[in-house]
């Protein structure tokens, strides 16, 4: 019974810090989700408390139901105007632009010295790749409503559905990768193809058709007001379980939900909103402390610096860009445009996540890809984190919206 009351005490305590950390450190421009990341790592195993979380397992869960809910507001957030706009542009990003990203990082990464894996190089390459491109939902509306730049509508939009729908696409080729190293030979177009079919096809409609059906009752029931968002909640859990539990892409289905909720009219939106608003920084306050709480910083130290500057070097000034510029230029974006949206591709708490997949899937030996990925995932929001406003500077995005307590 104390070990359960000192674990509540922890988990207070843990949260409160982050919060005043991380709004005392913002004074300074500190990106709030590299505050709880490092706030994780002080408490963990090797950190001054040194708590032990080594539960990839349980970090899984957390991580998935932390994601549903971040996806679900993301949707939410979504507004019609957007999706007119930004819609094919950032759905190209997601989904072609994902790959060209995999690619390039992948080709780098395997011209690197060879880690020390039981697994097919190459595949281990496209792997790491597939893993690193998702950019991250979380942090991109964070900087951008942190750094509160008055950008042309069809930017922010293309970058706030971009993150909203890259998900699913890395999740697809990480599993599948993922696959073939287990499995070698498994892999046949035929099969990559019907795999793609059954995630994206079988979430879009899940997705689509649940959110008109929670819509539904969220329009038909008379309740108490406290209730609605609660019902939100649990209908995009129940959504997102659905559709992974079928083989189909519940990131996607927890995402088009909110959208299909969000941008309808209905009696419980303002209340269902103010909740997501609040319970998706919770999410993002839990993902990322767990995620510094299973990170080990002496593996990451005895890793040649010259791995990470190379992999992080070559997906923030070569692989985004040339990603952007294949998927953008056709939809009539300028170069400066593309140049922002490419500079604005945050990393967040995702590309740590999908490195458990492989792990749970019983590769062995690939402690190496979860600090890989945690180290680009730092200096993403560190160098790219702080410099949205001098990059939106330069290339001519000069104003500035009026912020609370700015």
């Amino acid at each position: 019974m104390d070990a359960a009351h000192h674990l509540i005490l922890l988990a207070g305590a843990l949260g409160l810090l982050s919060i005043f950390v991380g709004l005392f450190s913002a004074r300074f421009g500190t990106p709030l989700l590299l505050v709880f990341l490092a706030i994780g790592l002080l408490f963990g195993k090797e950190g001054p408390v040194g708590l032990v979380f080594n539960d990839f397992q349980t970090a899984y869960l957390i991580g998935s139901v932390a994601l549903a809910v971040i996806l679900f507001e993301g949707g939410l957030k979504t507004k019609r105007s957007m999706l007119k706009i930004a819609l094919w542009p950032a759905l190209a990003l997601a989904t072609a632009g994902v790959a060209i990203t995999a690619g390039v990082v992948g080709l780098v990464f395997a011209l690197l010295p060879p880690p020390p894996l039981p697994y097919s190089f190459w595949v281990i390459a496209l792997l790491v790749g597939s893993i690193l491109a998702p950019t991250d939902a979380a942090a991109v509306a964070t900087v951008l409503r942190r750094a509160g730049l008055a950008l042309p509508e069809r930017i922010t939009a293309v970058l706030e559905v971009e993150s909203g729908l890259n998900d699913p696409m890395s999740v697809f080729l990480t599993v599948l990768l993922t696959q073939q190293v287990l499995t070698p030979g498994s892999f046949t177009v035929e099969h990559a193809a019907l795999l793609f079919a059954k995630e994206m096809g079988g979430g879009a409609l899940l997705g689509v058709g649940g959110g008109y059906l929670l819509l539904l009752v969220l329009r038909r029931l008379v309740a108490e007001t406290a209730l609605y968002p609660v019902l939100a909640l649990m209908g995009a859990l129940l959504l997102f379980g659905a559709a992974q539990s079928l083989g189909a892409s519940g990131f996607i289905a927890v995402y088009l939900a909110g959208v299909v909720v969000g941008t309808a009219e209905h009696r419980s939106g303002p209340a269902v909103g103010h909740f997501f608003e609040a319970i998706g920084w919770l999410a993002q306050i839990v993902l990322f402390l767990m995620l510094g709480l299973l990170a080990t910083p002496h593996t990451i130290l005895s890793v040649p610096w010259f791995v990470f500057a190379a992999i992080t070097a070559t997906l923030l000034l070569v692989a985004r860009p040339i990603a952007c510029s294949a998927c953008l230029l056709p939809f009539g974006f300028t170069l400066r445009e593309t140049a922002f949206v490419s500079w604005v591709g945050l990393r967040g708490g995702v590309p740590i996540y999908l490195v458990i997949i492989p792990m749970l899937a019983g590769m062995t030996d690939v402690k190496l890809l979860f600090e890989s990925a945690f180290v680009v995932v730092v200096i993403s929001l560190i160098v790219q984190g702080w410099t949205i406003g001098p990059a939106a500077r330069l290339l001519g995005f000069r104003g500035r919206r009026e912020q609370l307590g700015a």
